[in-house]
Order: structure tokens, then sequence, then C-alpha cells
């Protein structure tokens, strides 16, 4: 079994992806600076407090450590920050990434699976999305990504670098039985937010636009669970030790569903008739956004377990009812549709 460094561990995703690779009998070590993570979700593994853009700090997180393979999750990752505030990201997202390939170079550790976006396509130019897609962010967050992408691949070419990097589309559930979840400040995301406001948290909700050529004329997003998704992460190490270079995957369920099913489905699950408002569309906001997950498939061998929407939802849901209430301070209802 493998001795992973999980990057941003203490976040939505790396938490989960703690749990999985400890379940599955992998010893876990999170690295987290805990300024959007939370020290509560580090149940599995030893935590070494510190930040990718302070180079001694990470060579104090390698020295003496042997890893197998590093996971890297840090990231800032809000769509609407990032256009306020590109320095940040490109500092945090570039230029931290760039610390942590040099640390691992460092210390002799050759393997990386990166978290990386559909944010890197922009646009879409065609209903379904494969890794051949053109490239083209809008915005600073997804330009970060894909510079960092750039530097995967040329690492492998330099330093002979294995990596994979997984393009999520919209990450979504919970695991309510370890007690993890989707836990941000701010939260953009759809399904939290219609959850919160089947909750009474926060202020009404809103759907941006409601006349996309769709068959209920809101827009259609691919959500994959968070469990699928850390089952494809654990699935790339293994990749990585049959195959050389650097490697992208896009992950999603393949599947659309529209704002419309989610506020249904999760007025289903809980019972609770959930208000919202139509607003004006957002530009930027294409009408369909679906992966093909064809390549993760086959040569990855990932086989999504959470296909249907109503347990995705249902899993959310059962995380949230029991979190104590948010503060209204920090509640974003906004039907967000972001790619994840």
């Amino acid at each position: 079994m493998s001795e992973v460094l999980i990057c941003g561990g203490a976040g939505y995703i790396g938490s989960h992806m703690a749990q999985w690779l400890a379940e599955h009998g992998h010893s876990v070590t999170v690295l987290d600076n805990l300024s959007t993570g939370h020290r509560g979700a580090i149940r599995w593994g030893d935590l070494i407090e510190a930040d990718l853009l302070d180079p001694a700090a990470l060579e104090s997180a390698f020295h003496g450590r042997s890893f197998d393979a590093v996971m890297h999750f840090c990231a800032k990752s809000l769509v609407g920050e990032s256009v306020a505030e590109p320095y940040a990201y490109y500092a945090n997202n570039v230029t931290g990434t760039l610390n942590l390939l040099e640390a691992m170079r460092r210390h002799e550790v050759n393997k990386l699976v990166f978290s990386s976006t559909a944010a890197v396509f922009g646009n879409p130019v065609s209903d379904v999305i494969d890794e051949e897609h053109p490239k083209a962010p809008i915005n600073p967050y997804g330009a970060s990504k894909l510079m960092a992408e750039r530097f995967l691949a040329d690492a492998a070419h330099a330093y002979g670098l294995r990596s994979v990097a997984l393009r999520y589309f919209n990450a979504a559930g919970a695991l309510p039985e370890h007690g993890i979840g989707e836990a941000h400040a701010c939260e953009t995301h759809l399904i939290p937010n219609v959850l919160r406001a089947a909750l009474g948290q926060g202020p009404s909700l809103k759907i941006f636009g409601n006349d996309y050529d769709t068959a209920d004329g809101t827009c259609l997003r691919d959500y994959v669970h968070v469990q699928d998704l850390a089952q494809a992460h654990a699935l790339a190490l293994g990749f990585m030790d049959r195959h050389e270079g650097a490697h992208t995957f896009n992950l999603g369920n393949g599947q659309g569903f529209s704002v419309h099913d989610v506020i249904a489905t999760a007025a289903s699950v809980s019972g609770v008739a959930i208000p919202y408002e139509v607003a004006p569309r957002r530009a930027g906001d294409p009408a369909r956004l679906v992966a093909s997950s064809d390549k993760a498939r086959e040569l990855l061998g990932w086989t999504p377990r959470w296909t249907e929407l109503a347990p995705i939802i249902e899993s959310a849901w059962r995380w949230h009812r029991d979190q104590p209430r948010w503060s209204p301070h920090h509640i974003h209802a906004d039907a967000s549709i972001q790619a994840a």
C-alpha cells in the first residue's frame, strides 16, 4: 500500500480522499493551511499545517518523510473572486503548484494526482465535452489550472514526473456516516445552496435564467459524487505505476440535470417545498456542461457508482441537515451553475 501526501486534505474533496485511502489500507498525511479547510475534517492521518506559498514549510514537510505519491487539492476556486483578485489566484494556484513540484523533485517523489477543473475549457463548443475539447478558459481560476496542467506536461518531459490531472465537472454529495461533506463559508454551488434554502438558511434561492434551449429552460450540469471522484484519484495512483508521462481525464456522470431537476429532487428528498425566484441570465453561463468520461472509464477502469441524482442529493441532505446552523453572513444562496 502507498504512503500518500494529500495537499488540501482538510477541504471538501480532499477529506473524502483521505477517508477513501485510509479505508483501503493506504497511509495518509494531510498538508493544509486551514484557510478554507476544516481541522475537524482531518480524521484520517496526521496533519502538517503548512502553506504551498512557503517553500521553507514545504521543505520541512517533506524532510524526513517518505511519500510514494502526492495528491494536490490546494487551490482557490471561486470564479467570481478570481476575476476580482487574479493576482491572488495566480499566486496560490500557479506559484503554489510550482513550489510543490520543486519540493517533490528535491525529495524524489515522482507521482502526482492533480485536482483540475472543467473551467479549463471555457465556453463549450459541443454539448458533451471530452479531453480534446478546445481549452479557452474565460476566468483566472480556469486559466490558473490550465497553467498548472502545462507544468505537469513540461515536468514529465524534463524530469520524468508521472502525473494525472483530473478535470471535475460538478462535485456533489457527502459521506454523512463519516461526518464529512461540502462546507464552504462562501458557497457558490447549486446543490448545497438548494439544501440550505430547504433548511431556511440564508436569503431566497435564485435561478439565473429560465429561457435556455433545454427541456425546462434552465441550465444542465453534470453532477458527480465526491466518493466517485475519490475512487478515480485512487485508480490514478495505479495508472501512474504503469504509465509514464502526464495524462488528463474528464470526470463526470455523463448526464445533464437541470436546475429545476435539482430543486425538484431536493424537495422530494427533504420533504420540504423549496422557494426560489427567477433572475436574469448571467453572462458566460452556457446552456449545457456535460462530461464525456469515456477515457477515464477505458484507461482508468473508473465506473461511477452514484449515477442517479436523488441518491447524490440525499447523501448531501443528510449531512447538511445534521450540521449546526450557519451564520447568515456566510450564506450565499445563488443557484450557481459554475463548473466545479
